[in-house]
């Protein structure tokens, strides 16, 4: 069993859906939860998880809003001395096809997505330093990971967050801080209209949430990308392929005429660091390899 006694949450956009389930589950299991929202959905789970005997608060605040989030933060640790676990789970939709999509829209899609994490992250990342302890969820989606129609501007601020956790991974794993992503499928608002309401109905966000929870226990894996719905679960990895050396000779013409092995999946393998790339790249090309 995993126990969150003693553990203190913040589950950012969890006045309904996923986040909703996330922080009842959380709360079930021992945390003290921070239920972010605006306006009165947040004071509605709060009370759900104070009739079944749990510890919880509102948050009321935009993620968008970086000094109202690290004031969130800041009363959080005044009254309960800890954060120990942020779940990223705030969102909003503006979709449309990129050539009728306003860059209002898109920027604004970047803001409550990619810059409310990293907002909220910023917020409780030293304190998870100094206690050398931290566990943070970032939502990401199969749109960024494989691209939506009429989705760019999500998908952009989704694959953004992928980086983010690849990053913040690596800089926390001496804190114990470990970082990774959830691609969710769930039947929120958000979902209404994209799917029949017969499959919809097979997406409950509660079968997500135990996604979460195995994210962040003591025990959590640190920089995966694990996808959730209706009670299946999945690794996504970014792969990189054995590819080809062209060396000093190397032409377009030649990268298109030898594509097939380029795109041999036989060998690949997931980097642990973005410099992997250039050693793979300079090792194939016979080149020493240092560092």
């Amino acid at each position: 069993m995993i126990d969150l006694n003693g553990r203190v949450a913040i589950v950012t956009g969890a006045g309904g859906g996923l986040g909703r389930a996330h922080a009842l589950l959380l709360a079930q299991r021992g945390a003290k939860v921070v239920v972010n929202d605006l306006g009165d959905a947040a004071d509605l789970v709060v009370a759900e998880i104070r009739a079944a005997g749990g510890q919880a608060r509102a948050g009321k605040c935009s993620v968008a809003d970086a000094e109202a989030v690290q004031a969130m933060a800041d009363a959080v640790l005044a009254d309960w001395g800890r954060i120990d676990i942020l779940v990223n789970n705030a969102g909003i939709l503006r979709d449309k096809s990129f050539a009728k999509m306003s860059l209002d829209d898109f920027r604004l899609v970047l803001d409550v997505h990619l810059m409310g994490a990293a907002h909220c992250t910023h917020a409780v990342w030293n304190t998870m330093r100094a206690q050398n302890y931290g566990r943070i969820v970032m939502t990401t989606s199969c749109s960024g990971l494989y691209g939506n129609f009429g989705q760019a501007n999500y998908a952009a601020a989704k694959m953004g967050l992928v980086g983010l956790m690849q990053t913040l991974g690596i800089e926390g794993a001496k804190h114990d801080i470990r970082v990774n992503c959830l691609a969710p499928t769930g039947a929120t608002r958000m979902m209404e209209g994209i799917l029949p309401a017969e499959q919809l109905a097979q997406f409950k966000p509660e079968l997500v949430s135990p996604a979460v929870l195995a994210l962040v226990a003591d025990n959590a894996p640190n920089r995966a990308i694990l996808s959730a719905g209706a009670g299946g679960f999945e690794l996504a990895y970014i792969a990189l392929t054995q590819g080809i050396a062209l060396g000093e000779q190397a032409t377009a013409e030649a990268i298109l005429e030898r594509w097939v092995e380029l795109s041999n999946r036989d060998g690949d393998f997931v980097p642990s660091q973005g410099f992997d790339q250039a050693r793979h790249e300079l090792h194939k090309g016979g080149f020493p390899v240092g560092g």
